[in-house]
C-alpha cells in the first residue's frame, strides 16, 4: 500500500512479498490504484516513479522490500455528480458500505456511461465519498455481474481495504454457471493481461499479471455445471477469462464464450432459456474481510438473483443426468 507526504505530491510504497518479482508497472498499479497502468508506465519512463531511488524501465522486476517513490501531477477533481438511484445496502457504518449490485449497472462513470452508475448513486447516498479516490470504490464488478461489493467510506477504510486486497486476505466467493460437464473442482493458475490484438478484452498471456482462481462443483447438470468460485487474485474479467481458457465459458458471455452453444436434443424451454439469458451467469455471492477500524472479521452473503435462479431451475428440469 502507499503513503503520501501531506506537504507535497510524493507517494511512496514498499513492495510486499506477494508482488516480489512482478514487473514494476504491474506492481505499481496495485500499490497506486488511483492511477492507470499506462499513466504509471509513462511516469516510470519520465523518472517520476523510481525504484529504490533509481530510474528504471517499466519491465524492471520489483523485489520485495524495494521502495517505490512517485511524484504525481496535480489533477483536477473528477466531476462525478450525485444521482438518486436505488441502492441495496446490506451493511453500513462510518467506515464502510456493503452493497448488493444489480446486473446491468456500471460501477464508474466513463465514456458512454456519464451517469446512472454505482458511483453516482453512492455519492447521492453518502456525499462524503466525494473526498475519497474513485468515490470510495476499491474493487469492481463487471457491468453484467451482480452481487456483493464493499465501499470505503473513510480514509482509514480506503487505506485498509486497498491493503487487504493487495495482501489477498479478502475472501470473495462467486456463483458461476459454465458450459461443460466438469467432473471435479480445481485451481486455475494462469497470468492475465490485455488481449494482444483485441484491446477491449483480457486474455491469458505468458507475461501477464499473476491470476489464480479456485473452483469447486456446486451442482452438476448433463451439459453444464454450477460452480462455487473463489478468487485468490482480482484481475479484470478473471473468472470469465479463466473459464473460457479452460473451454468452460460462462453461459451468456458473448465476449469470451462466443455464440451460446445448445446441446443436441435440447428442449425448446432449454434452448429459449439459454439463448435469452441476458448476461454472463456470474454473481458475487459472499464477501469476507477484516473491518478497517475494529479488526472484526466481517462476513456477508447474498441470495442468487431471480435470473440465475430461473436458469438453474431450467437446467435442473431440462438438462439433468438421465434425461
Amino acid at each position: 500500500m502507499s503513503t503520501i507526504d501531506p506537504n507535497s505530491n510524493i507517494l511512496t510504497a514498499q513492495v510486499p512479498i506477494q508482488q516480489h518479482g512482478m514487473r514494476l508497472d504491474q506492481a505499481a498499479v496495485e500499490l497506486f490504484p488511483d492511477y492507470s497502468r499506462n499513466r504509471l508506465a509513462t511516469w516510470i519512463k519520465e523518472g517520476r516513479l523510481t525504484l529504490d531511488g533509481k530510474q528504471v524501465k517499466p519491465r524492471e522486476k520489483a523485489l520485495a522490500g524495494a521502495l517505490l517513490r512517485l511524484e504525481v501531477d496535480d489533477e483536477p477533481a473528477v466531476d462525478w455528480q450525485p444521482q438518486e438511484m436505488p441502492l441495496d445496502v446490506l451493511y453500513e457504518d462510518e467506515h464502510i458500505l456493503v452493497i448488493n449490485k444489480p446486473m446491468g449497472v456500471v460501477v464508474h462513470p466513463a465514456a458512454g456511461h456519464a451517469d446512472g452508475t454505482l458511483v453516482n448513486a453512492l455519492l447521492a447516498y453518502a456525499p462524503e465519498l466525494d473526498a475519497l479516490p474513485r468515490g470510495g470504490i476499491v474493487h469492481r464488478l463487471d457491468k453484467e455481474t451482480s452481487g456483493i461489493m464493499f465501499v470505503a467510506r473513510s480514509p482509514l477504510a480506503h487505506k485498509s481495504l486497498v491493503a487487504q486486497l493487495s495482501e489477498r486476505s479478502v475472501s470473495r466467493t462467486y456463483c458461476a454457471v459454465c458450459t461443460g460437464a466438469l467432473t471435479g473442482g480445481g485451481k486455475i493458475d494462469a497470468p492475465i493481461d490485455r488481449h494482444p490484438s483485441a484491446r477491449t478484452k483480457m486474455a491469458v498471456v505468458a507475461d501477464g499479471k499473476p491470476a489464480v482462481t479456485h473452483y469447486r462443483i456446486a451442482h452438476r447438470f448433463k451439459h453444464y455445471t454450477q460452480l462455487q468460485v473463489n478468487l485468490e487474485t482480482g484481475r479484470t474479467h478473471q473468472i470469465r477469462v479463466h473459464m473460457a481458457h479452460r473451454k468452460w465459458p460462462l453461459i451468456g458471455d458473448p465476449v469470451y464464450g462466443g455464440r451460446q452453444r445448445v446441446p443436441a436434443g435440447a428442449s425448446e424451454l432449454l434452448i429459449t432459456t439459454l439463448r435469452n439469458f441476458p448476461r454472463q451467469a456470474l454473481h458475487a455471492q459472499a464477501l469476507e474481510f477484516e473491518h478497517p477500524a475494529t479488526g472484526d472479521w466481517m462476513e456477508f452473503e447474498t441470495d442468487l438473483p431471480d435470473d440465475l435462479m430461473n436458469l438453474l431451475e431450467v437446467l435442473d428440469s431440462e438438462d439433468r443426468f438421465g434425461s
